[in-house]
């Protein structure tokens, strides 16, 4: 291991002790890792818990394999940590990778992203708008429907109703389409010029907006 004792906080070295030792002690380092991981995998979820649209035993299930996947990959990996964070840190990016990778999975599964018109209805919600400006987001809102409807591509309006409509966190969709956080960017930059181009040239927005 690269890390040296005199370059690491308290914590840390007591992790590395208990996880670097023999038999016994270094199962019990490993299954206190598990439970700080568990804790952490909970928490994630709960996060992203309005939008990943799964509780119960599945969320059990889910929760219990992101914990023990997150376990294995910092058993193999752990000679590559060089104590440039603290342990627990480096350790919980783990559990969070696992997290987005059983989402995106999950999502795959899911039915296909919808456009559905209950969707849109939340949009305007989703902002937190005072009550007198309702009527004129409804208004936009219809308009942006019908734009994404006639303006997008196929795959520009799956990652629209993906990212805006459903906020499918990021890191599922990329899983969900087998590509990268850049091309998802790129894909979102060229949805809003379209949109804006769209609405402008409607007279729903103008210049300044």
């Amino acid at each position: 291991m690269s890390a040296t004792a005199a370059t690491l906080d308290p914590e840390t070295s007591r992790w590395l002790r208990a996880l670097c030792a023999d038999g016994a002690e270094r199962e019990s380092g490993y299954a206190r890792l598990h439970a700080r991981l568990l804790r952490t995998v909970y928490g994630e979820l709960h996060r992203r818990g309005a939008h990943s649209r799964i509780a119960g035993p599945e969320l059990e299930d889910l929760a219990h394999e992101a914990a023990a996947d997150a376990l294995v990959s910092i058993r193999r990996r752990l000679p590559e940590f060089r104590g440039e964070s603290r342990f627990t840190t480096w350790a919980y990016k783990f559990a969070i990778f696992e997290v987005s990778a059983k989402l995106g999975r999950h999502y795959r599964r899911a039915q296909p992203v919808s456009l559905d018109a209950e969707e849109w209805d939340r949009l305007p919600g989703n902002f937190n708008l005072d009550p007198a400006r309702q009527n004129e987001w409804r208004e936009l809102v219809a308009a942006l429907r019908e734009a994404v409807d006639t303006s997008l591509s196929e795959h520009q309006r799956r990652v629209f109703a993906a990212i805006v409509l459903n906020a499918v966190p990021l890191d599922a969709l990329v899983q969900e389409l087998g590509t990268n956080r850049n091309a998802i960017y790129k894909t979102l930059y060229d949805v809003r010029r379209k949109l804006r181009a769209r609405l402008a040239a409607d007279g729903h927005l103008t210049g300044d907006e």
